[in-house]
């Protein structure tokens, strides 16, 4: 069985890189062979920095589920993206609101210093041209990328954040059960529509983002369907216990 690697208990908590974030190191060194070891470095120092921002991302939701006495079991990075699991998820709206824009908060702020450091006029010789244009490009690439992980992440659908955070909104008006319903029900529209970009664009990563949406927002619902004693039904109902963490 292969074992995850451990990074370290930064803020106290234990973070790890699942192993098969090494799977994605091979296959972009593979796909860029004929681009030369250049490329190859360059491409897994963005990966690498991405991952980063992703860890970031999460530590963003882990730090200010703390402050709320929640404490985060782990964290880990995957080739998809990072799960902090938390202890729990607070049905207070206020506190779930504020633990799931976390997440989103942190890339947009990395986005921001991007920015500003992208802007700052810097007067090189001749020679250092071509380093400067690549570390210009670098920074930019990596600017967008936070900005779609920001954004992607508030779409309202579980797992992501914005399926936390609108159920937070509608739970100020509604039952926390039935703003989880509701805010489901959304996010498997959502689902539905991603289906037929797909089918549209011929895109099947969008057909993987569509199933994920849909099981993730079945468990969360039949999970606090559980927690409130609930043994009604409905065909957007996968079954089992929903996960108690943010992604």
């Amino acid at each position: 069985m292969f074992k995850s690697l451990y990074l370290g208990r930064p803020f106290g908590i234990r973070t790890f890189v699942h192993w098969s974030f090494w799977i994605l190191l091979a296959f972009v060194a593979f796909i860029n062979m004929k681009a030369g070891l250049a490329a190859i470095l360059l491409t897994i120092l963005m990966i690498i920095a991405v991952f980063g921002c992703v860890l970031l991302h999460e530590f963003g939701h882990a730090l200010t589920a703390r402050r709320f006495g929640i404490n985060t079991h782990d964290i880990v990075l995957y080739p998809i993206g990072g799960i902090a699991r938390l202890e729990r998820m607070p049905e207070q709206p206020s506190k779930e609101f504020l633990i799931a824009i976390a997440g989103p908060a942190v890339n947009f702020v990395i986005a921001f210093l991007l920015w500003m450091i992208d802007g700052f006029d810097t007067h090189v010789s001749n020679e250092h041209m071509q380093l400067m244009a690549i570390e210009k490009e670098f920074i930019e690439e990596l600017l967008l990328i936070n900005l779609v992980l920001g954004i992607f992440n508030l779409l309202p659908a579980f797992p992501m954040d914005g399926g936390r955070v609108l159920r937070s909104l509608l739970a100020t008006r509604l039952s926390y059960l039935r703003a989880t319903e509701i805010a489901t029900f959304i996010g498997m529209i959502l689902a539905g529509g991603m289906v037929l970009l797909g089918f549209l664009t011929g895109n099947p990563i969008l057909f993987l983002i569509a199933v994920f949406v849909w099981m993730a927002g079945g468990a969360e619902l039949a999970y606090v369907r559980h927690r409130h004693g609930t043994r009604v039904r409905t065909p957007f109902d996968q079954g089992g216990d929903g996960p108690t963490i943010d992604v």
